[in-house]
């Protein structure tokens, strides 16, 4: 029988390698700004066009490559960040196994200019599917530009499976947001289709965040700070008050590189333990400093997963320290409730000596003496101090002077005429109903069961209605005509809301103003980092208006349509989720019965706009089977 096993081409393999490095244009932008972050780069240019499909280009400033070190740098695991297997247990850079830059070039068009300081001229490489097309030299300022053209060109079917615009360019920002916060010393700028989108000028960590989340986020934040000798600690979390219902602002940086860990997510979560609502998320920039020998980045592509050594002491020390701040910034309840404040001793006094009291005595006092002479006796040794006033009391008989027996107990119970009193007399009204409509009401009776389902009767036996899911396909459908048809009602607010948010989120906004309006919203101000709103839809109250707009947003992130149809059917549908009554909520008889007579009069009452049943039918015949 014949050999069957044989070595694959270089470009196959790239390409293999390419479908765990290169996921999507968010993952060539996290490459390559860890690739500049390396070079000892203090200023980083992004600029992407159509979200990364056409173009992503980053220009940095760092020490460069020479000419060999940049035809090296395409080549599979070449790489100067370590040399030995030890060297993986000991790693403080962002890349380390040289599969980037190779799986970039086999499904993409790469150009890449890069001039040491030391060198007069800067080499230029043009690389089409792991191809290089030329190499030769050209003009270009010190550092290091790579430019990235026409991404899975060669794999259509990788490049049929993006999503839209938006949704990549959501990734691309939570890439460069994951690198920038981490990186506050390094200056960053981004531009999209020509646009700038951030410019953020190098800082501390807590301005970067407020560069970038919006200068409402500084009043948010609480410090998080421990050092021990197992980890370090340092960062911020939100306050209470300020939590979401999305998980967009939680980030941990473990020796500067972003990761994810539902169990230390779990530690945050169980630390703001009682000072949550339900179904709300904290916001958290958590910043660890381990000892790189004790974890193992290098068992997810990605490197966004980490293994601890020990997990179990890192979790207790992340709860306990979120849990000393928020108790230190009087953020969470203390045990003592009259306790004053002003008393507390300040944290910046920890090593500070106690100073003793000095006390000054009045040793010539004597309470005993007469007025008279106690103030000739202490004039000149109590002049520092307030005169002492001896005041004088009367007997015990002179509380009771110019008081008359008479006053104080009656005997004689007071008269009083009532002759005058008239009453006033209601007038009996006729039913508001009438005969066979009254008998009608009767028979149609609703129970709410649990404060979840409305039990109700019909002629072939009862329906068990799901109250949440319920609501949400009335409100949907409620909303679909109002923002087809234009027509829907709108409350005015005495006091308009004020709510800040992110300029990303203030763009998403922008481009469903028209159906917000649609549906009942009236915006006096909608730009910048701030919205303002006049009027809100008949069907929500003024505190579910910044939930409703926060889960709005984070579902057109994930799954903004094109159409306008599909627009508008999504805002539809998160406005019906975020609104609808929940479960636990009780409701009056006329409340159910109104529920019951809305359901049934929408054009498919049977399931909700996310296909799950909303009532079920019990018939005689079942109950009969039970007995």
């Amino acid at each position: 029988m014949s050999d069957i096993i044989q070595l694959l081409p270089d470009h196959v393999a790239n390409q293999i390698a390419a479908g765990e490095v290169v996921q999507r244009p968010s993952s060539v932008v996290k490459e390559l700004l860890e690739n500049a972050i390396d070079a000892g780069a203090v200023h980083i240019k992004l600029v992407v066009k159509e979200a990364g499909k056409t173009l992503i280009q980053v220009i940095d400033n760092g020490i460069g490559m020479s000419v060999t070190d940049a035809r090296l740098s395409f080549e599979r695991h070449a790489t100067s960040k370590i040399k030995s297997a030890e060297d993986l247990f000991q790693l403080s850079t962002k890349g380390f196994r040289g599969e980037a830059l190779a799986s970039i070039a086999a499904i993409a068009h790469v150009e890449l200019k890069t001039r040491q300081d030391a060198d007069e001229v800067a080499t230029e490489i043009k690389i089409e599917g792991s191809e290089v097309i030329s190499q030769e030299a050209c003009v270009a300022p010190k550092g290091t530009a790579i430019c990235v053209k026409n991404l899975f060109y060669n794999i259509p079917a990788r490049r049929n499976f993006l999503k839209s615009n938006t949704v990549e360019l959501r990734h691309i920002i939570d890439e460069f947001h994951r690198v920038a916060m981490v990186h506050s010393d390094i200056k960053f700028d981004m531009y999209h289709n020509g646009s700038e989108v951030f410019s953020l000028p190098a800082s501390n960590h807590r301005q970067r965040i407020v560069h970038i989340f919006g200068g409402k986020t500084n009043e948010k934040l609480v410090p998080v700070t421990e050092e021990t000798d197992l980890v370090s600690i340092k960062g911020f979390v939100g306050k209470p008050e300020y939590a979401k219902r999305t998980r967009g602002e939680q980030f941990f940086f473990v020796n500067n590189r972003f990761i994810k860990s539902a169990y230390l997510n779990h530690a945050v979560s169980s630390a703001f333990e009682g000072l949550l609502h339900q179904k709300a998320h904290p916001s958290y920039f958590i910043y660890l400093s381990v000892d790189p020998k004790s974890i193992d980045i290098n068992i997810h592509p990605t490197k966004t997963e980490i293994k601890f050594d020990d997990e179990h002491a890192l979790y207790a020390m992340l709860r306990s320290t979120i849990k000393h701040s928020l108790g230190q910034f009087n953020v969470a309840p203390v045990l003592d409730f009259n306790r004053d404040s002003s008393m507390d001793t300040p944290y910046e006094y920890k090593g500070k000596a106690a100073q003793v009291p000095k006390i000054e005595i009045d040793r010539t006092f004597n309470p005993f003496k007469e007025e008279n002479t106690s103030e000739k006796e202490g004039t000149t040794s109590r002049s520092n101090f307030k005169d002492y006033k001896k005041e004088t009391s009367g007997t015990w008989e002179n509380l009771y002077v110019g008081l008359d027996t008479k006053d104080i107990v009656t005997t004689s119970p007071i008269e009083s005429d009532f002759s005058t009193v008239a009453f006033e007399s209601a007038e009996v009204t006729g039913s508001l109903f009438t005969g066979d409509k009254q008998s009608e009401l009767a028979h149609n009776i609703t129970y709410q069961l649990r404060r979840k389902y409305i039990v109700t009767t019909i002629k072939s036996g009862m329906v068990i209605i799901n109250q949440h899911r319920a609501h949400q396909r009335i409100l949907y459908e409620e909303m679909l005509r109002n923002i087809t048809m234009a027509s829907a009602v709108s409350q005015q607010l005495l006091f308009p809301l004020e709510l800040s948010f992110s300029k990303q989120e203030i763009a998403l906004l922008e481009t469903v103003k028209e159906q917000l309006e649609n549906t009942g919203f009236v915006f006096e101000k909608l730009a910048e980092e701030e919205v303002v709103i006049n009027g809100i839809p008949a069907v929500t109250t003024d505190s579910e208006v910044a939930v409703l707009l926060e889960q709005l947003i984070s579902d057109m992130e994930h799954e903004l349509p094109d159409s306008g149809f599909s627009q508008t059917d999504l805002l539809a549908r998160s406005i019906a989720s975020s609104v609808a009554v929940r479960t636990g909520v009780e409701l009056a008889k006329e409340q159910q019965q109104h529920m019951v007579n809305s359901l049934f009069a929408c054009t498919e009452p049977t399931v909700t706009p996310d296909n799950k049943p909303t009532f079920i039918t019990l018939t005689v015949d079942d109950i009969d089977k039970k007995f």
